[in-house]
């Protein structure tokens, strides 16, 4: 007899405890490991109660397990049988399904992106951005449901807005992730802006606004939201502004901000034609910055827009460079007959719809070549100024650069702006996939919070699309479905888990990529 130190139990030695078979007044075969100490029998533990030789079978080798299990010493001939041979199916339950293997999996993910320093409370809410968006309640449920993770109600709604405390920390993680892992130089940073819009119909406030949206919900309250990514879409930073703020008022709070927090960073920033204005080009010129804005050619002079027409052959991917008049960047226009046809129907269309405006003596609203009658003997006329400039530039694309063209050719210019893409794709992804809109939260804190929680869930989710090349809903269902089925075995009151295959997750690339390091 061995005493444990720990608790003072008795614990047999090897060669003490045997199994026993005895039948029971019901009729069934007990099986029990027992001990014989001081003359006296000692039940150590009852295994279960067998009815048919099978299960008297399976109880005899969970004994033998059993037994080895309470020995201090292994034995070198153990009689255990593996796993798989001690299961009667006909006492088998499935307990509950699990899906641990994609939590952890999205934490390493999470820990890769440098997002290891934050609260794991707060890592958690981002990757049920991936998994499963919900309301914040829902989320709490679904942890715990999914992954038997649990978080209290009162405990998330108090430390939520206490996460914008660490914005600047984690922008500064997805900075040196696209450093690290994506190898970024910083030379080109895509900025652009969408709204977001509320649940709610009440009063606009401090932050919450009516405005465009591009959400088409002109009706509710809405926030303003300016990102700044890599050329490959990886976030880099992002604001929230008052739902009624002009985007084009934006970009230069971002920038700023941006050249704050990495001082030695001075890339080519590309936007699109919505923050094309005088005070953004003159700022970005005097900081230093490179830029690539897209031109409404439309708003330009007559006299430039004759220019154009003349110096630029209507032959599909020709371009020319245009000096801007008393101005200190340049032009690139680009023609292609394909966007010529896609103008021209449109063109047509608003042609149309202005002339039936007129015959009804309405102005209509954004009604495009409409004007008031200058003579006042009718109340609307065609703008035929406007009409003119329009036809000639059918098929033109322009672009706004203050790079020379003996640096960055007019190609490359136009390469660098179709790279906006990317961030729209970001934005679709985080409205799709990480379903960021609509919000529920009214406190400003709290709706700043839930921006920045979707930030780190894109912050993972194009770290996973970038380094797989497959979209973030398929390397979801990859994670998914690799998962865990926990079965009890009534009879003998084991239990173990079974995982689902892992060729898929293998032959994907993601088991390479979140790897330890």
């Amino acid at each position: 007899m061995q005493k444990t130190a720990l608790t003072g139990i008795l614990r047999p030695m090897r060669g003490d405890l045997t199994i026993r078979t005895v039948r029971t007044a019901s009729g069934a075969t007990a099986v029990q490991i027992i001990q014989y100490a001081n003359n006296k029998r000692i039940v150590v533990k009852h295994i279960g109660s067998a009815h048919t030789d099978e299960e008297l079978a399976v109880l005899r080798s969970e004994a033998e397990r059993v037994r080895e299990q309470l020995s201090p010493q292994l034995s070198l001939f153990s009689s255990v049988e593996s796993p798989a041979r001690l299961i009667h199916m006909d006492h088998l339950t499935l307990q509950a399904v699990t899906h641990c293997f994609a939590y952890e999996a999205l934490r390493k993910c999470s820990q890769q992106c440098g997002l290891g320093f934050l609260s794991p409370l707060y890592q958690d809410i981002a990757i049920m951005r991936i998994i499963e968006p919900a309301s914040k309640l829902r989320t709490i449920t679904l942890l715990q449901r999914y992954f038997n993770v649990s978080y209290a109600e009162r405990t998330v709604y108090r430390l939520l807005p206490k996460l914008i405390k660490q914005k600047e920390n984690i922008e500064n993680a997805a900075y040196q992730t696209a450093y690290t892992y994506f190898g970024e130089s910083f030379a080109l940073v895509l900025y652009d802006v969408t709204t977001l819009y509320f649940e709610s119909h009440e009063p606009d406030d401090e932050l919450r606004a009516r405005g465009f949206s591009k959400d088409d919900k002109s009706k509710q309250p809405q926030i303003v939201i300016g990102l700044l990514v890599t050329p490959q879409g990886f976030p880099l930073m992002h604001e929230v502004y008052k739902g009624n703020k002009f985007e084009g008022h934006t970009m230069l709070d971002v920038i700023k901000k941006f050249q704050k927090c990495h001082a030695n960073a001075r890339p080519i920033v590309v936007a699109d034609a919505a923050m094309l204005s005088r005070e953004n080009m003159q700022y970005l010129e005097a900081e230093g910055y490179r830029y690539i804005v897209g031109a409404r050619l439309a708003n330009t002079p007559q006299s430039f827009i004759d220019t154009i027409a003349t110096k630029i052959s209507r032959n599909d991917n020709v371009t020319v460079r245009l000096s801007y008049p008393n101005r200190s960047f340049d032009v690139v226009c680009a023609y292609s007959s394909q966007r010529e046809k896609k103008d021209r129907r449109q063109f047509e269309k608003q042609i149309t719809k202005a002339i039936q405006l007129i015959a009804k003596k309405e102005a209509g609203k954004r009604a495009k070549f409409v004007k008031k009658s200058p003579d006042g003997k009718s109340s609307f006329i065609l703008d035929e100024e406007l009409k003119g400039k329009t036809e000639k530039l059918l098929g033109i694309k322009g672009y706004c650069t203050n790079i020379p063209e003996d640096e960055i050719s007019n190609e490359q210019v136009i390469s660098y702006y179709h790279n906006l893409w990317r961030i729209e794709q970001a934005f679709r992804i985080s409205k799709t996939d990480l379903k960021t809109r609509p919000i529920f939260h009214y406190v400003h804190d709290a709706i700043q919070a839930h921006v920045l929680l979707c930030f780190m869930a894109l912050m993972m989710g194009k770290f996973l699309e970038i380094k797989t090349g497959l979209s973030l809903q398929r390397v979801r269902d990859i994670l998914w479905n690799v998962h865990e089925a926990h079965i009890q075995d009534t009879l003998t009151g084991k239990r173990i888990t079974l995982q689902t295959n892992l060729t898929e997750y293998q032959s994907s690339g993601l088991a390479d990529i979140l790897k330890p390091h």
